[in-house]
């Protein structure tokens, strides 16, 4: 007889039906996602915040600003120059035979010479550190005596500055707003006369009028700038700002030379009772510069840096006069 298979029959749980035919369907479901790429295993932790950090840029890359130092007329270069005589009283009366100008140490045909006048942008750049607490009343007077000396068309802006400078009032064509503001400043904390000048600086961008000068009154050196000298440096030369400086008490060789690169001046009180004197010295230098006009004997496009030597003629140069200009220039770029 044939022999019959013997069926075994496995105990199994009462499980529903419906979980019976999920089981396998979730199985496969398991193993799909393990294949797939980036799968793990491992719990995920919680998310973290994105932390990112921007570095410091420099601050030619921070504000860019266009390189035109001395105005250039079309094919000119426009050169303002100053000369005094050993009281700083200035000379007036020189005919254009009487300067020669050098570009790179290559003389240029001076094509023009004249007077410069009209209205100016000037913006005060006024140290209101704890420092200056017993010289304000001396200082505020010396910033109106300058502003008595205002034309029609002139602008100023206020610029104070301690830790940090804050631009107190924009441009504006009243001198008494400034003279009020300046009444209400409270001396405190440091020096941060670098950042101060950048400020001023980038705030003369506004100016309507085309001489533009910032006159900086402080008592003493930097000490809570962010900036670098040689960033302040070359952030005037790409201006066409010139920087006067009143310095009371303390000489800055920094000052005196950024003043003279361009074509400003610098000038130092000893006691507090000499600042009407000096601040009548710089405002009378400032109203009157010649203008010297050139076309470069170098026509290359190249955006270089550009050094200018202004000189008086040989028979002049006996004269204890002091000559001062804008050391230099970009050149245009294309």
């Amino acid at each position: 007889m044939p022999s019959h298979p013997v069926i075994r029959v496995r105990q199994y749980e009462a499980v529903p039906i419906r979980s019976r035919l999920l089981l396998p369907l979730f199985s496969i479901l398991v193993l799909f996602a393990a294949a797939a790429p980036g799968y793990s295993a491992q719990p995920v932790p919680p998310e973290q915040p994105r932390v990112s950090i921007t570095p410091r840029n420099s601050l030619r890359s921070r504000t860019p600003a266009p390189r035109s130092n001395m105005r250039i007329d079309v094919s000119q270069i426009l050169v303002p120059v100053t000369v005094t005589d050993s009281w700083d009283r200035p000379v007036t009366s020189l005919p254009v035979e009487s300067f020669r100008v050098f570009e790179d140490n290559v003389e240029q045909k001076i094509e023009s010479l004249f007077r410069e006048e009209g209205p100016v942008s000037v913006g005060f750049l006024f140290d209101a550190s704890s420092s200056m607490r017993k010289r304000m009343d001396r200082s505020i007077k010396a910033m109106e005596q300058f502003l008595k000396t205002s034309m029609p068309g002139d602008e100023y802006f206020l610029v104070r500055f301690s830790d940090r400078p804050t631009l107190v009032t924009g441009f504006t064509h009243e001198p008494d707003q400034i003279l009020k503001e300046l009444s209400s400043i409270q001396p405190q904390g440091w020096t941060a006369l670098l950042d101060a000048i950048c400020l001023g600086v980038h705030n003369m961008k506004a100016a309507k009028n085309a001489r533009r000068a910032l006159i900086i009154l402080s008592d003493g050196g930097d000490n809570s700038s962010r900036y670098t000298e040689s960033e302040v440096r070359n952030l005037v030369r790409e201006s066409d700002v010139r920087v006067y400086a009143i310095g009371i008490f303390e000489r800055s060789r920094y000052l005196e030379k950024l003043a003279a690169e361009s074509g400003g001046s610098a000038f130092f009180a000893h006691k507090l009772e000499d600042l009407p004197e000096t601040v009548e010295r710089l405002s009378t230098g400032f109203r009157n510069q010649y203008v010297l006009g050139y076309s470069s004997n170098n026509q290359q496009r190249d955006g270089k840096y550009r050094r200018v030597r202004v000189e008086l003629n040989r028979a002049l140069r006996l004269e204890p006069w002091n000559v001062g200009w804008r050391r230099g220039y970009y050149a245009p770029f294309e």
